[in-house]
């Protein structure tokens, strides 16, 4: 048996929605940085995080986790195993939360792990803003 080789995190892009077209290609809408809002609690039907993998062998396990902003407890986590056959191998993954909560504002955080190792950290500020009139 090979000797698992750990892959590259080439991306991750935090999302309202990704959709599959007809080519096979994915289609990523709402890449969120931010989110602004002039009231809480603020929800998402849907809320994605769109993942790319390459330059590794075996399989593997993602876990996603996001924290509130005291980043005590987890909002919403969710994990998908994935295999990587050979070098040139990728794979993409979409964690998908539904009805997903910002309670507070400031700064949340989305953790991608492999296994169990830190990945990426990304963070996520819920912002206030003036309503127009």
């Amino acid at each position: 048996m090979n000797t698992p080789v750990l892959p590259d995190l080439q991306a991750a892009v935090l999302c309202e929605d990704v959709r599959a077209e007809h080519s096979g290609q994915q289609t990523l809408v709402g890449v969120l940085g931010v989110i602004p809002t002039s009231t809480l609690p603020i929800g998402f039907f849907k809320l994605c995080l769109w993942t790319r993998w390459c330059g590794g062998v075996g399989s593997f396990s993602q876990r996603t986790t996001i924290f509130d902003p005291e980043e005590k407890q987890p909002i919403a986590e969710a994990t998908v195993a994935f295999e990587l056959t050979n070098m040139n191998a990728h794979a993409t993954n979409v964690h998908f939360f539904a009805g997903i909560q910002f309670k507070r504002f400031g700064i949340y955080h989305v953790e991608v792990h492999l296994d169990d190792e830190l990945k990426m950290r990304i963070p996520l500020p819920v912002v206030q803003i003036q309503e127009e009139k």
